[in-house]
């Protein structure tokens, strides 16, 4: 696999999570939390919880067995930069 379809993977499979997780999120959050924020809430939600998943994933990917980060990250590995 080229280098630039890794680091695109890496890129797309965890903000693909984060979309599902903050959907959850927002589905089942308590109504006084989600009003207030009206149609923003979706907007609002998905980039917080994309910077909290990747960068909770970033930091347990050492300790991940690969299988398990080729389906959170997206490929088990990183891409190289010149």
């Amino acid at each position: 696999m080229s280098d630039q379809l890794t680091a695109w993977l890496r890129t797309i499979v965890p903000a693909a999570w984060s979309a599902v997780i903050a959907a959850l999120v927002t589905a089942g959050a308590p109504a006084w939390l989600v009003d207030g924020l009206g149609d923003a809430g979706p907007t609002l939600v998905v980039p917080l919880v994309l910077g909290v998943v990747y960068t909770l994933l970033r930091a347990v990917e050492p300790r991940m067995p690969a299988w398990l980060t080729r389906i959170l990250l997206g490929s088990s590995k990183a891409p190289a930069y010149q």
